[in-house]
């Protein structure tokens, strides 16, 4: 080949666009395998689709890599996923998915200058700890506790309510923020009390709770005591509505609870959209669990694709991949990112700013089967 031929090839190569460079690689870290895998699985069918589809409309942004990482669920497995993501250079990561990986990862990623999206972590003190590039999209405990107080103090204004919960560090949180909310309405509960996990006999605490004359009851913790303690309300005559948080969102509360589950009230965030159909490609199936959590890990690929944009657009210096530290302060901006879960915004602490967290009501169905399928949250 002639010099001037290799000049022309060597200039050529040096034009090429920036679709042609290495792409902006986006980790995943989530339980791949393991009892929570369904869940990891279904965020990986999410995120999958929405870097395809990013990739797919172009319009001049660099394109995107998902880079998946299999932590099982597991704390341990999640600060090594987070080591090797941060070693190998990955700045942008989805998940981890449970709060206690979250927990385990999120200074690794921070020291890093990483940003981390969690789609799924709830555990409020999270973000208390001055992390500043980690964001969550799930309403937390405590965003849920606060709505849950805020129904109480509207819809038993001046009445007698109970806060229970079951001793563990979720539960007694979840109560603590209804408490808090229902202080500064000015109707504070008249009991606050609680039970380990496990417990079965109920009988000192219901005599409490009739001598109080309680007409509702709020409870911090999960579907088997939960409808323990719904049971034994009924039994002993009181009917004061039981109100939870998504802790019973499970088929064991309908199974142990039966018709005295009747009116239970839970918060939880809304129904997840379903993802459209991959264009150009053919539908995965996908479980119940995969297909509840697969719109987040959408939304959060789009969430750290826009807040890179909108870094770039702010320091045109910064290059084609800004620092993590500027796409983070991006995201803490008060400009919201649209996403499939609608427009997102963060507050200062990384929490999803006006966390959307919905009431519904366990009812039975014509065939005689319990579920949430009511939304008539009115009150008495």
């Amino acid at each position: 080949m002639k010099q001037s031929h290799v000049l022309i090839c060597v200039g050529l190569l040096a034009a090429a666009p920036a679709a042609a460079q290495a792409p902006v690689r986006i980790g995943l870290s989530a339980p791949l395998s393991g009892p929570d895998a369904a869940f990891g699985q279904g965020l990986r069918q999410g995120a999958e689709q929405a870097v395809a589809d990013l990739n797919r409309a172009g319009g001049g942004r660099p394109k995107f890599a998902l880079v998946p990482a299999d932590d099982a669920g597991d704390p341990r497995q999640a600060a090594a996923a987070a080591k090797k993501f941060t070693a190998d250079g990955v700045r942008f990561v989805v998940g981890p998915f449970g709060s206690a990986a979250v927990a385990a990862a999120a200074s690794v990623y921070e020291e890093a200058g990483a940003v981390l999206v969690a789609p799924g972590a709830t555990y409020a003190p999270l973000t208390g700890r001055g992390l500043g590039t980690l964001f969550r999209l799930a309403p937390s405990d405590a965003q849920q506790g606060r709505a849950a107080g805020s129904y109480l103090a509207k819809a038993f204004a001046g009445r007698r309510v109970a806060i229970l919960n079951d001793r563990s560090t979720y539960g007694r949180g979840l109560a603590e923020a209804v408490a808090a909310r229902l202080k500064e309405a000015g109707t504070p509960e008249v009991l606050f009390d609680g039970f380990p996990r496990g417990t079965h006999d109920l009988s000192d605490l219901v005599a409490r709770l009739k001598a109080a004359r309680v007409e509702a009851v709020y409870f911090g913790g999960l579907a088997p005591e939960a409808a323990t303690l719904v049971r034994a309300l009924r039994e002993a005559a009181i009917g004061a509505p039981l109100v939870a948080s998504d802790g019973i969102l499970d088929p064991a509360f309908a199974v142990l609870a039966g018709p005295a589950g009747e009116g239970t009230v839970m918060t939880l965030p809304p129904d997840p959209p379903r993802l459209p159909d991959p264009k150009g490609g053919k539908a995965l199936p996908r479980s119940a669990e995969a297909e509840s959590v697969a719109a987040s890990g959408y939304a959060a690929v789009e969430v750290l694709a826009q807040a890179l944009e909108h870094a770039r657009a702010a320091d045109p210096k910064a290059g084609r991949i800004p620092d993590g530290r500027k796409v983070a302060e991006a995201l803490h901006g008060p400009q919201p990112v649209r996403t499939i879960l609608g427009p997102v915004a963060f507050d200062e602490r990384g929490d999803r700013a006006a966390g959307a967290v919905t009431l519904r009501v366990w009812r039975r169905t014509p065939d005689g089967r319990l579920d949430y399928i009511g939304n008539d949250v009115s009150g008495p």
